[in-house]
């Protein structure tokens, strides 16, 4: 039993917060080794030609900023292009490709105006990974941008997510294109190589301190008693708070209090998405943004009387027994 309220964050983060590191390391490898391998074997006459260089892995498990459970993994499959166009001067999240006109599959996947639907790629990558072996089935994302892999004997899914790769761009950018998942086949530029740049940036910073507080604030956000904010916007917000700091403290439940305070002022404000493509990502309504306010101003308080507790007071067990309150 934890006697310092170090020790019980300590054990806390290790066995209630952060994934396993056996979990992870499984996983990892069943990713790297049994699925790119099932994957790669695809690249046939009646499949799109692989461009295996613009492999992604991508989403919070990447980012080392999924907490407990492992739930899902990302991984974004790259497609040549042999000849395929897309029009750059689209919006980013309504993108048209046309199909290139040697490819096979891409032709298969197109239109009767020659634009290749994506909603068409990703049921014959759900066609294709449905005779690998080792998974129990394959089903579209309810959000159709990729394709998830259920897994027989494992607690994970994986998201698989088609993509092509841009050359640069008028703005000195280039991008992916991924299925938009409006339902109209068309495409959406994303750039996660931007957004892990900018959070590898900011927590080697802040000494490697950035990680666990986010996985630390999603634990919270997932504790059921205010509506849940999804969990992308809930990391931008974390990342914006270390980036509008000059120093944190060395005590991760120091900056638990700093972050819900940041929460508490600018939840009912834009976020805008690290990538700098999609512009405001806070599409909570007004009454969920009152309730996620309230909730982090309550808890913010209880923090602050924990840490008060902890360094005034010297109560040791009435500081654990106040963080229990707020975490559980």
């Amino acid at each position: 039993m934890a006697l310092t309220v170090e020790q019980a964050f300590y054990e806390f983060m290790r066995d209630t917060v952060d994934l396993d590191p056996q979990i992870v390391k499984n996983a990892r490898e069943s990713r790297n080794n049994n699925l790119l391998e099932n994957i790669n074997e695809f690249d046939n006459d009646d499949f799109f030609n692989l461009c295996p260089e613009y492999n992604l892995h991508f989403g919070s498990f990447s980012r080392k900023t999924k907490c407990r459970e492992l739930d899902d993994i990302d991984l974004m499959i790259g497609i040549s292009a042999d000849g395929a166009t897309y029009n750059p001067h689209n919006s980013w999240d309504n993108v048209t490709i046309t199909a290139s006109d040697t490819d096979t599959a891409q032709i298969g996947c197109s239109d009767n105006y020659g634009r290749l639907n994506s909603i068409s790629v990703l049921n014959k990558f759900k066609k294709e990974l449905e005779n690998v072996r080792e998974y129990s089935r394959s089903d579209i994302k309810r959000n159709g941008e990729a394709v998830t892999l259920n897994l027989k004997s494992k607690q994970w899914n994986f998201d698989i997510v088609p993509c092509f790769h841009t050359e640069e761009e008028q703005d000195g950018r280039d991008y992916y294109l991924i299925p938009n998942g409006k339902g109209n086949g068309n495409w959406k530029k994303t750039d996660p190589k931007r957004e892990q740049r900018i959070i590898t940036r900011i927590n080697n910073k802040h000494l490697g301190r950035v990680l666990n507080t986010i996985r630390l604030i999603k634990y919270w956000n997932k504790r059921g008693q205010m509506p849940t904010m999804p969990s992308y916007v809930l990391e931008t917000m974390v990342i914006n708070y270390f980036n509008s700091s000059t120093e944190t403290s060395e005590w991760i439940e120091d900056r638990f209090y700093e972050v819900l305070k940041f929460i508490f002022y600018n939840i009912q404000f834009p976020i805008y998405d690290l990538k700098g493509i999609e512009g405001d990502i806070n599409t909570l309504s007004a009454n969920d943004k009152n309730k996620i306010r309230t909730r982090a101003k309550n808890d913010c308080h209880k923090a602050y009387n924990a840490i008060f507790t902890e360094i005034k007071e010297r109560n040791m067990q009435k500081a654990i027994n106040m963080w229990d309150e707020i975490l559980g």
